[in-house]
């Protein structure tokens, strides 16, 4: 954590911040110098993103999907609900992870509901 001591930023406070920018900044109290401050500002490390929708049918004229399944309502002692928003049958599972994994590389599976 960088700190102010008697007006000045040690280097190694400004060093330990990774990509930080230490900006001189001069204080006025009652219109005369009391000294210079720094403002330390951290700069966001960069981080990979992607801009296509997790989600790429189901239910978008809501704001948000979500769906309710009270245990006890449950058909099969096992139900599958699916969690890689390719299913045919969303909410429930229908094997669409399969051919989404082997298309992507990604290991997604059914959420198992027991009853």
């Amino acid at each position: 954590m960088a700190s102010i001591v008697q007006g000045s930023l040690s280097l190694a406070a400004v060093s330990s911040f990774s990509r930080g920018v230490a900006v001189p900044q001069q204080q006025r109290r009652g219109g005369t110098r009391s000294g210079r401050a720094f403002q330390v500002r951290a700069e966001s490390a960069e981080v990979a993103t992607t801009s296509a929708p997790i989600n790429p049918s189901i239910k978008k004229d809501s704001d948000k999907v979500v769906d309710t399944v009270l245990a006890g309502e449950l058909s099969k002692p096992l139900t599958a609900y699916c969690r890689c928003w390719r299913s045919g049958t969303f909410p429930l599972c229908d094997g669409s992870h399969v051919k989404h994994n082997k298309a992507t590389g990604d290991n997604v599976g059914p959420l198992l509901l027991k009853k």
